[in-house]
This record gives structure tokens, sequence and C-alpha cells, in this order.
């Protein structure tokens, strides 16, 4: 059974740094991804990166681009996000999950998720 666990969550000024980090275990197929998704109050829940385990095949939101990062530690099951240049628009509640329609435009797709780790920006 896929389970996903996030930590790292904080408050930050704008500019800053922070690194989120997800225990996912149960992951033993090569169709399955790790993704992470963001939601801010009242706005619909956004896709902002996935990653395969199996290769690290990576995708990203247009807004995050350039400033976040994806990565993994096979050893540790653990996938992190490091959010780099973070503006008060990256403020929301932030969640893992995996599944196995990785489609960052889809949530639906991702059928395991995490109970979130908030991150606030501050301009």
């Amino acid at each position: 059974q896929v389970q996903v666990a996030e930590s790292g969550g904080g408050s930050v000024q704008a500019g800053g740094s922070l690194r989120l980090s997800c225990a996912a275990s149960g992951i033993t197929d090569r169709w399955h991804c790790v993704g992470w998704f963001r939601q801010a109050p009242g706005k619909a829940r956004e896709g902002v990166a996935r990653l395969f385990p199996v290769n690290g095949n990576t995708l990203y939101a247009d807004s995050v681009k350039g400033r976040f990062t994806i990565s993994q530690d096979h050893e540790k099951s653990t996938v992190y996000l490091q959010m780099n240049s973070l503006k008060p628009e990256d403020t929301a509640m932030y969640y893992c999950t995996a599944g196995k329609i990785c489609d960052l435009g889809r949530s639906g797709g991702f059928g395991t998720w995490g109970q979130g780790t908030q991150v606030t920006v501050s301009s």
C-alpha cells in the first residue's frame, strides 16, 4: 500500500528558501509518480511538480519553473521539493501525493495524499 507523509513547511520572507520532504513508501512499480500540489485559501488545488522514482523524470508547473526543484533520495524513500526565490503567491498548503495518472492538471489522478504542510511567504 502506497503511503506518503510530508514535512518541512514553515514561514519565510519573500526571496527565501524552504525544503519540503515527502516520505513515500510502498512504491514498487515504474508507473507510480510522486508529486506536490498546493492549495491556497479560496483557490483550486494546483499541481506544482512530479517525479517518477524509477527514472527520476520530472515535470514542473510553469509558475515554479526555475525556482523549485523536485528530487529524491532512494535510500531514504524520500522525495524533496526545494523551493527557492519564494514569493508571497507561493503561500499555500502543500500536499505530497502519489499516483499512476501523473498529470499535474488532474489532481484526481493521484490516489494517495498526505495531510499537507503549510508554507507562508511574507512580503
